[in-house]
Protein backbone atom coordinates (compact mmCIF):
# COMPACT_ATOMS: atom_id res chain seq x y z
CA UNK A 1 0.00 0.00 0.00
CA UNK A 2 2.75 2.49 0.94
CA UNK A 3 4.63 1.55 -2.23
CA UNK A 4 1.60 2.34 -4.42
CA UNK A 5 1.10 5.69 -2.72
CA UNK A 6 4.80 6.52 -3.05
CA UNK A 7 4.52 5.83 -6.79
CA UNK A 8 1.37 7.96 -7.16
CA UNK A 9 2.85 11.17 -5.76
CA UNK A 10 5.58 11.56 -8.45
CA UNK A 11 3.10 10.55 -11.17
CA UNK A 12 0.70 13.30 -10.11
CA UNK A 13 3.58 15.76 -10.13
CA UNK A 14 4.48 14.85 -13.71
CA UNK A 15 0.87 15.26 -14.83
CA UNK A 16 0.67 18.75 -13.40
CA UNK A 17 3.48 19.88 -15.72
CA UNK A 18 1.40 19.15 -18.84
CA UNK A 19 0.30 21.99 -21.17
CA UNK A 20 1.29 24.96 -18.97
CA UNK A 21 2.50 25.81 -15.50
CA UNK A 22 0.22 24.89 -12.60
CA UNK A 23 -0.11 28.50 -11.52
CA UNK A 24 -1.14 29.88 -14.93
CA UNK A 25 -4.63 30.95 -13.89
CA UNK A 26 -5.05 33.37 -16.80
CA UNK A 27 -4.58 30.64 -19.41
CA UNK A 28 -7.04 28.33 -17.64
CA UNK A 29 -9.66 31.05 -17.34
CA UNK A 30 -9.25 32.00 -21.02
CA UNK A 31 -9.63 28.35 -22.07
CA UNK A 32 -12.98 28.18 -20.26
CA UNK A 33 -14.07 31.60 -21.57
CA UNK A 34 -13.54 30.35 -25.15
CA UNK A 35 -15.71 27.26 -24.59
CA UNK A 36 -19.36 27.69 -25.65
CA UNK A 37 -20.53 25.66 -22.67
CA UNK A 38 -19.08 28.02 -20.07
CA UNK A 39 -19.49 31.45 -21.69
CA UNK A 40 -22.98 32.05 -20.21
CA UNK A 41 -21.71 31.21 -16.71
CA UNK A 42 -19.01 33.88 -16.87
CA UNK A 43 -21.75 36.42 -17.68
CA UNK A 44 -23.98 35.66 -14.70
CA UNK A 45 -22.08 33.71 -12.00
CA UNK A 46 -21.66 35.19 -8.54
CA UNK A 47 -18.11 33.81 -8.52
CA UNK A 48 -16.03 30.78 -9.39
CA UNK A 49 -13.11 28.59 -8.32
CA UNK A 50 -10.51 27.76 -10.98
CA UNK A 51 -7.98 24.92 -10.89
CA UNK A 52 -5.43 25.32 -13.72
CA UNK A 53 -4.10 21.80 -13.24
CA UNK A 54 -5.46 18.83 -11.37
CA UNK A 55 -3.27 15.75 -11.66
CA UNK A 56 -4.97 12.39 -11.24
CA UNK A 57 -3.48 8.91 -11.25
CA UNK A 58 -4.06 5.45 -9.95
CA UNK A 59 -3.53 1.74 -10.07
CA UNK A 60 -6.21 0.16 -7.89
CA UNK A 61 -5.86 3.00 -5.41
CA UNK A 62 -5.76 6.46 -6.90
CA UNK A 63 -5.56 10.07 -6.04
CA UNK A 64 -5.89 13.56 -7.44
CA UNK A 65 -4.67 16.92 -6.30
CA UNK A 66 -4.74 20.49 -7.52
CA UNK A 67 -4.44 24.05 -6.29
CA UNK A 68 -6.66 26.91 -7.33
CA UNK A 69 -8.04 30.35 -6.64
CA UNK A 70 -11.53 31.54 -5.77
CA UNK A 71 -12.98 34.65 -7.44
CA UNK A 72 -15.94 36.90 -6.57
CA UNK A 73 -16.78 39.96 -8.63
CA UNK A 74 -13.66 39.44 -10.75
CA UNK A 75 -11.34 39.63 -7.72
CA UNK A 76 -9.37 36.83 -6.06
CA UNK A 77 -10.80 36.20 -2.58
CA UNK A 78 -8.69 33.21 -1.56
CA UNK A 79 -6.75 30.11 -2.38
CA UNK A 80 -8.20 26.63 -2.55
CA UNK A 81 -6.89 23.13 -2.95
CA UNK A 82 -8.61 19.91 -3.99
CA UNK A 83 -7.67 16.39 -2.91
CA UNK A 84 -9.28 13.13 -3.89
CA UNK A 85 -8.69 9.50 -3.02
CA UNK A 86 -10.33 6.77 -5.10
CA UNK A 87 -10.57 3.03 -4.62
CA UNK A 88 -11.64 0.67 -7.39
CA UNK A 89 -10.66 -0.53 -10.82
CA UNK A 90 -8.46 2.20 -12.31
CA UNK A 91 -5.19 2.52 -14.15
CA UNK A 92 -3.37 5.46 -15.68
CA UNK A 93 -3.09 9.16 -15.14
CA UNK A 94 -4.43 12.40 -16.51
CA UNK A 95 -4.31 16.14 -16.00
CA UNK A 96 -7.26 18.49 -16.38
CA UNK A 97 -8.50 22.00 -15.60
CA UNK A 98 -11.60 22.39 -13.47
CA UNK A 99 -13.88 25.35 -12.84
CA UNK A 100 -16.73 25.54 -10.35
CA UNK A 101 -19.24 28.35 -10.89
CA UNK A 102 -21.24 29.70 -7.93
CA UNK A 103 -24.76 30.85 -8.78
CA UNK A 104 -25.24 33.03 -5.70
CA UNK A 105 -23.74 34.02 -2.35
CA UNK A 106 -25.16 30.89 -0.67
CA UNK A 107 -23.20 28.59 -3.00
CA UNK A 108 -20.09 30.77 -2.68
CA UNK A 109 -20.35 30.71 1.12
CA UNK A 110 -20.86 26.91 1.15
CA UNK A 111 -17.68 26.43 -0.87
CA UNK A 112 -15.60 28.92 1.11
CA UNK A 113 -16.76 27.64 4.51
CA UNK A 114 -13.59 25.54 4.70
CA UNK A 115 -15.48 22.25 4.95
CA UNK A 116 -16.67 21.50 1.44
CA UNK A 117 -16.80 18.15 -0.33
CA UNK A 118 -18.09 16.74 -3.62
CA UNK A 119 -19.16 13.10 -3.58
CA UNK A 120 -19.37 10.64 -6.44
CA UNK A 121 -23.08 10.66 -7.36
CA UNK A 122 -23.14 13.41 -10.04
CA UNK A 123 -20.79 14.34 -12.88
CA UNK A 124 -19.14 17.45 -14.19
CA UNK A 125 -19.56 18.63 -17.78
CA UNK A 126 -16.50 17.61 -19.77
CA UNK A 127 -15.58 20.26 -22.34
CA UNK A 128 -13.55 17.66 -24.26
CA UNK A 129 -14.58 14.04 -24.76
CA UNK A 130 -11.58 12.62 -22.90
CA UNK A 131 -12.02 14.59 -19.68
CA UNK A 132 -13.83 13.15 -16.69
CA UNK A 133 -14.21 14.27 -13.13
CA UNK A 134 -16.64 13.17 -10.48
CA UNK A 135 -18.73 15.60 -8.54
CA UNK A 136 -21.75 15.33 -6.34
CA UNK A 137 -22.87 16.25 -2.86
CA UNK A 138 -22.42 14.88 0.62
CA UNK A 139 -23.65 16.30 3.87
CA UNK A 140 -24.43 19.98 3.68
CA UNK A 141 -22.40 20.65 0.56
CA UNK A 142 -23.59 21.17 -2.99
CA UNK A 143 -23.18 19.18 -6.17
CA UNK A 144 -22.95 19.58 -9.90
CA UNK A 145 -24.78 18.09 -12.81
CA UNK A 146 -24.17 17.55 -16.48
CA UNK A 147 -22.67 15.04 -18.83
CA UNK A 148 -19.88 14.57 -21.29
CA UNK A 149 -19.70 16.58 -24.47
CA UNK A 150 -18.16 14.65 -27.31
CA UNK A 151 -17.76 17.43 -29.86
CA UNK A 152 -21.17 18.99 -29.30
CA UNK A 153 -22.32 21.58 -26.83
CA UNK A 154 -23.24 20.11 -23.47
CA UNK A 155 -26.14 21.62 -21.59
CA UNK A 156 -25.60 22.41 -17.94
CA UNK A 157 -27.46 24.35 -15.32
CA UNK A 158 -26.67 25.06 -11.73
CA UNK A 159 -27.41 22.22 -9.34
CA UNK A 160 -27.68 23.31 -5.70
CA UNK A 161 -26.06 26.58 -6.72
CA UNK A 162 -23.00 25.17 -8.50
CA UNK A 163 -21.96 24.10 -11.99
CA UNK A 164 -18.72 22.20 -12.60
CA UNK A 165 -16.77 21.91 -15.86
CA UNK A 166 -13.52 20.14 -16.71
CA UNK A 167 -11.13 20.56 -19.62
CA UNK A 168 -8.71 17.73 -20.48
CA UNK A 169 -5.05 18.64 -20.72
CA UNK A 170 -3.47 15.24 -21.30
CA UNK A 171 -3.04 11.68 -20.17
CA UNK A 172 -5.15 8.57 -20.28
CA UNK A 173 -7.03 6.97 -17.45
CA UNK A 174 -9.44 4.05 -17.29
CA UNK A 175 -11.45 3.87 -14.13
CA UNK A 176 -14.56 2.60 -12.46
CA UNK A 177 -13.94 3.96 -9.00
CA UNK A 178 -15.66 5.73 -6.13
CA UNK A 179 -14.27 8.77 -4.40
CA UNK A 180 -15.00 12.37 -3.55
CA UNK A 181 -13.28 15.67 -4.03
CA UNK A 182 -12.51 17.57 -0.82
CA UNK A 183 -11.69 21.26 -0.88
CA UNK A 184 -9.90 23.60 1.49
CA UNK A 185 -10.14 27.39 1.38
CA UNK A 186 -7.78 30.05 2.71
CA UNK A 187 -9.08 33.63 2.40
CA UNK A 188 -6.75 36.43 1.33
CA UNK A 189 -6.26 38.76 4.26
Amino acid sequence: MKRIISLLVPALGMLSSLTYAADDYGAAIEAFKRAEQTQPFFNNAYGYAIFPTIGKGGLGIGGAHGKGQVYKGGNVTGKTSMSQVTIGFQAGGQAFNQIIFFEDDRAYNDFTSGNFEFGAQATAVAITASAQAGAGSTGTSAGASGGSSAGKQAESTYHKGMAVFTYAKGGLMYEASVGGQKFSFDPIK
